[in-house]
């Protein structure tokens, strides 16, 4: 009797149990299989701040949006080496698997960052390597550059550690990556049998790259990739570049400087002609601020760069409104106006002092100085044609100034006016109008500016020229 409940016990709960495991994988089944969230951005052009800069952006929007996978579209030649490292160190230490999709080359800074990558998946007639530090003009680097380069070739595809393989009673430890041949895209020194010769620096194709380790497969598009990496159901959310990087994307443009330049001069220019107006120096601030920060956020343009320019413009200004005459305070401001809008063009590697810094120095010279001499040329001509419209004709003085009316020309007499107080009738910074008794004269500031109704006195005569300075008491 015991021995027969315990069998139709044991045999309903095998039932039960049997139901439970159906019903269980009854519903799994019907669940739909989870999406998983791919971040993607793009590498296609020269790798610089602006691409270090959309990497640190994508990195941190991915990880905001708990993506599971982060996907490089890469097509590029190379870059700055600081900038690669950069992200070259962004992805070795990023917790979400990053893949790279070479959409056809992977040269030098971009070999770095596509071996830095968990997976590299190559189109057919793709390359990778020739990871060579060359200078702006293409000429290797010294030594001492390439085994920086070496090294950190060696050390990213060290990092992907290595695959064990068993043969009978061994076991064999094969790196996933050869730091050997990551080293051979750099140093022509090096030699791998049946890889390269000595005297070459390597660069693989698609299937060179599968054959060594160096690419998972070939895909032709971004759906392809995920195939390979069996990804099956997953859910795109791109990187857009936003107004701000394209806005730095088109002022780096070396014909938007040249424009800048000249309304910065120009704007300069305009005021001095016109003073007080304001709308000119203020079109040459904004100028100057367009100019320079985008080369700041670039990495070109240093913070003393920036200084020697502003020191510049004041000292300029000093020589224009406050200290008579013509001489070191002005031209010193103009060579530190045209250094500082030169050096902040290039980069400090122009301070190597070789042929091909001198190269490039004087290309950033050429620009600032013909854009110099355009702007001037422009100012002047402009000037007359504006200044005769009729929309403008509240800039010019149109009133002729009769001798009856009480206006007298300065004449060698007027040193008998040395001595006489008089009022300002206009804002003297440094020139413009004064009355003594009952007539009015041209006259200077010798110090500083002079407000409109303040009294002056008259200390000096030359040139042609009075010069005054503020009554006090």
């Amino acid at each position: 009797m015991k021995k027969g409940i315990i069998l139709i016990l044991t045999y309903f709960i095998f039932v039960v149990s049997s139901i439970n495991i159906l019903g269980s994988n009854s519903l799994q089944d019907s669940l739909p299989a989870k999406k998983l969230l791919v971040y993607k951005f793009n590498i296609k052009q020269q790798i610089g701040p602006a691409i270090w800069r959309q990497t640190k952006q994508s990195f941190e929007n991915a990880r905001e949006l708990n993506a599971d996978l982060i996907l490089i579209q890469m097509n590029t030649y190379g870059g700055l080496l600081d900038a690669a490292d950069s992200i070259r160190t962004t992805i070795l230490n990023c917790k979400i698997p990053v893949y790279v999709f070479i959409d056809n080359n992977a040269a030098s800074a971009g070999a770095l960052i596509s071996i830095a990558c968990d997976r590299i998946y190559m189109r057919a007639g793709g390359n990778i390597g020739s990871a060579t530090v060359v200078d702006q003009s293409g000429k290797p680097m010294p030594d001492k550059y390439q085994a920086y380069m070496r090294s950190m070739m060696r050390s990213t595809a060290e990092s992907h550690g290595k695959d064990t393989l068993i043969t009978g009673k061994d076991t064999i430890y094969k790196w996933k990556r050869d730091p050997r041949i990551a080293e051979a895209m750099v140093d022509p020194d090096v030699y791998i049998a049946g890889i390269i010769d000595t005297g070459k620096v390597l660069t693989f194709t698609t299937q060179e790259a599968i054959k060594n380790g160096f690419c998972e497969g070939q895909a032709e598009n971004i759906k392809e990739v995920l195939k390979l990496a069996q990804v099956d159901e997953y859910e795109i959310k791109e990187y857009e570049v936003s107004p701000l990087e394209s806005l730095i994307g088109f002022l780096v443009n070396p014909v938007v400087h040249g424009l800048l330049i000249m309304i910065i001069i120009g704007g300069i220019y305009f005021e001095l002609q016109t003073p007080g107006i304001g709308f000119p120096i203020g079109a040459a601030i904004l100028a100057a601020v367009l100019y320079f920060a985008p080369l700041y956020l670039e990495g070109l343009a240093e913070n003393w760069e920036i200084i020697v320019f502003i020191i510049g413009v004041i000292l300029i200004a000093l020589e224009i409104f406050a200290i008579p005459g013509f001489g070191v305070a002005g031209v010193s401001g103009i060579l530190l106006v045209i250094t500082g809008l030169t050096l902040s063009l290039v980069g400090n590697v122009v301070f190597t002092f070789n042929q091909d810094a001198f190269g490039i120095l004087f290309k950033a010279l050429s620009l600032v100085m013909i854009s110099i001499f355009l702007s001037i040329v422009l100012s002047i001509y402009f000037g007359s044609k504006l200044l005769k419209s009729s929309a403008l004709n509240f800039l010019v003085l149109n009133t002729t100034q009769q001798k009856d009316d009480g206006y007298l020309s300065v004449t060698n007499d007027s040193f008998r006016l040395i001595g006489e107080s008089g009022i300002a009738t206009s804002i003297l910074r440094p020139a413009g109008k004064v009355k003594i008794k009952e007539d009015y004269y041209d006259a200077k500031s010798q110090f500083g500016y002079i407000n409109k109704g303040e009294k002056i006195i008259v200390i000096d005569y030359k040139s042609g020229q009075l010069y005054v300075k503020k009554l006090e008491g």
